[in-house]
C-alpha cells in the first residue's frame, strides 16, 4: 500500500480527532459551531503535525460544505481568484452552506495575496480557514485578521502521542495484521518533537525495517534506524523546529561556525528569511540583552533589511547578523527579570501604585494627594533622588540582576551606588 500511515490514520470525524478538547470537546467553541452549522472564517494556529489540515477537512465534512484547498507555498493571486470564482458558483451569498477555502501556511502569503481574499471573506462567498505555525498577529494582515476568529491548537501530550501509536497498531489496516510490541517509546516520542505526522512517519519506517514476524520496538532500535535515514531540512515541518532550535542554541552557545551552518541548512531548504530574522530579533534581547544593546539594533535592522531585499541576497545580511550575535557577550538578565515580574504580578494581583508617583491630571486628584512628595530626579545631584516606586506590599523586591559581563557589571555599579541598601546590588 503506497498511502502513508499518517494519511491512513487521518481522522474523519470529530469523535476520532485527537486532543484539542478546548476547541472540539462537547463544550468547545468549535464543536458548537460545527454542530450548529454556523462556521465563521477562522485561523488555526499551532505547531506542525498537530492536526490543522485534518480539522479543516472535518469541519467541511460535518457541515456538508464544498471544500477548496490551496497551499501558500505554491499558490498565487491567480489561483486564489480561480478558486473564489468556483466557490461563488458552488455556494451562494445568502446560504449558510457557503464553501470552505482552506489555505495551508497562510503566513507565507504576501500582503497582496492576502488582500485578494478580503472581498470573498467579507461578502461571504467563502468561509476562510487558514492554518499557520506562526503568530497570526505578525503574519496575517489586520484587515483579514479582523474578519477571522483565531483558534490556538495545543501541542500533543505524551499520552496523546502514545494513544496515537496504540491506535495505529490496533486500527490501521496494515499494521493491525502484524505482531507489533511497543517496548519503549521515549526515543520515538522525543524524535517526533510532538509532531503527529512525523511520529507516524518514523513509526512506519521502523516497522518496515523488520524482517521478522515479531516486531519489538526499543529506544536503541529507533535511534539507529532514524540516524541511518535522516532526511534533509523540510520547511513544511519535518525538521523545521529541530534546525531552528539548533540554530538558536548555537548562537546562544557563542559558536558562530555551527550557527552559520544551520543558517545555511535553512536557506538551502527554502525557509522564509523573515522567519529566521524574527528569531534573531528575539534572541538578541532574550540571550544578549544589556550585555550588548547594539545586538538588538543590528537584529532589528536585519529584519527590516531582509524584508526589503528578499532572497537570495538576504542570506548575506542574515549571515552577518548571525555571526555577530554568536560572537557577542551573552546575558539573559532582561529575560529573567520580566519572567520574575510577571510571576510576581500573578501572585500579588493589582497592587496600589504609591500616591506620590500617580498621575494627577485633575484638581480632585491633586486634592486627594496624587503626586504629592514626588521627587523629580533631575532636580537632585547625579539626577537621582531615593524614592519609593514599588507598591507597599512588594517593597525591596529585586527583579533585575545584571549579568556578569563588562556592560552589565557597569550597570551593577551604577545601581549599587543608588540602591545598595534597598535592593542589595
Amino acid at each position: 500500500m503506497n498511502i502513508p500511515l499518517a494519511e491512513r490514520l487521518r481522522p474523519k470525524t470529530l469523535e476520532d480527532y485527537l486532543s484539542q478538547n478546548h476547541l472540539v470537546g462537547k463544550d468547545g467553541a468549535l464543536y458548537q459551531q460545527i454542530k450548529n452549522g454556523i462556521i465563521p472564517s477562522l485561523i488555526l494556529w499551532g505547531p506542525p503535525g498537530i492536526g490543522k489540515t485534518t480539522l479543516a477537512n472535518i469541519i467541511a465534512n460535518e457541515s456538508e460544505r464544498p471544500f477548496y484547498k490551496l497551499s501558500a507555498i505554491n499558490s498565487g493571486v491567480k489561483d486564489i481568484r480561480e478558486v473564489i470564482d468556483k466557490a461563488k458558483k458552488s455556494g451562494g451569498l445568502f446560504t449558510a452552506k457557503n464553501p470552505i477555502l482552506f489555505i495551508d501556511e497562510i503566513h507565507r502569503f504576501s500582503k497582496s495575496q492576502q488582500d485578494s481574499l478580503l472581498e470573498a471573506v467579507e461578502k461571504g462567498w467563502v468561509t476562510l480557514i487558514g492554518a499557520t505555525t506562526e503568530n497570526p498577529s505578525f503574519e496575517v494582515i489586520p484587515a483579514l485578521l479582523s474578519r477571522c476568529q483565531v483558534y490556538v491548537l495545543n501541542s500533543f501530550s505524551k499520552a496523546d502521542l502514545e494513544s496515537l501509536l496504540d491506535r495505529a497498531i490496533k486500527e490501521d489496516e496494515v499494521l493491525s495484521k502484524q505482531n507489533i510490541k511497543l517496548k519503549e517509546t521515549e526515543a520515538i516520542l522525543r524524535l517526533s518533537g510532538g509532531d503527529a505526522r512525523k511520529l507516524l512517519n518514523i513509526f512506519e519506517l521502523i516497522v518496515a525495517s523488520f524482517e521478522t514476524e515479531k516486531i519489538v520496538i526499543t529506544n536503541d532500535l529507533v535511534l539507529k534506524q532514524v540516524q541511518s535515514n535522516t532526511v534533509r531540512y523540510d520547511k513544511t515541518g519535518e525538521q523545521h523546529y529541530d534546525i531552528i532550535s539548533a540554530f538558536i542554541k548555537s548562537i546562544r552557545g557563542s559558536d558562530p561556525n555551527a550557527a552559520v551552518y544551520y543558517l545555511a541548512r535553512m536557506i538551502e531548504g527554502g525557509e522564509d528569511v523573515k522567519f529566521i530574522a524574527r528569531r534573531l530579533l528575539i534572541l538578541a534581547s532574550e540571550d544578549i540583552g544589556n550585555a550588548n544593546p547594539t545586538a538588538l539594533v543590528i537584529a532589528n535592522n536585519t529584519f527590516q533589511a531582509v524584508s526589503v531585499i528578499g532572497h537570495p541576497e538576504s542570506r548575506i545580511i542574515l549571515s552577518q547578523c548571525t555571526t555577530y550575535l554568536a560572537s557577542s557577550e551573552k546575558s539573559n538578565a532582561a529575560y529573567e527579570a520580566i519572567n520574575k515580574a510577571q510571576q510576581l504580578v500573578k501572585q500579588t494581583g493589582d497592587l496600589s501604585v504609591p500616591l506620590s508617583i500617580r498621575n494627577a491630571p485633575t484638581k480632585l486628584m491633586k486634592e486627594l494627594g496624587y503626586g504629592d512628595e514626588y521627587k523629580y530626579a533631575h532636580s537632585y545631584d547625579n539626577n537621582f533622588a531615593e524614592h519609593e516606586f514599588m507598591p507597599k506590599d512588594i517593597q525591596n523586591t529585586k527583579l533585575y540582576n545584571p549579568g556578569n559581563n563588562a556592560r552589565e557589571n557597569a550597570q551593577r555599579q551604577f545601581l549599587k551606588a543608588r540602591w545598595k541598601e534597598k535592593y542589595g546590588y
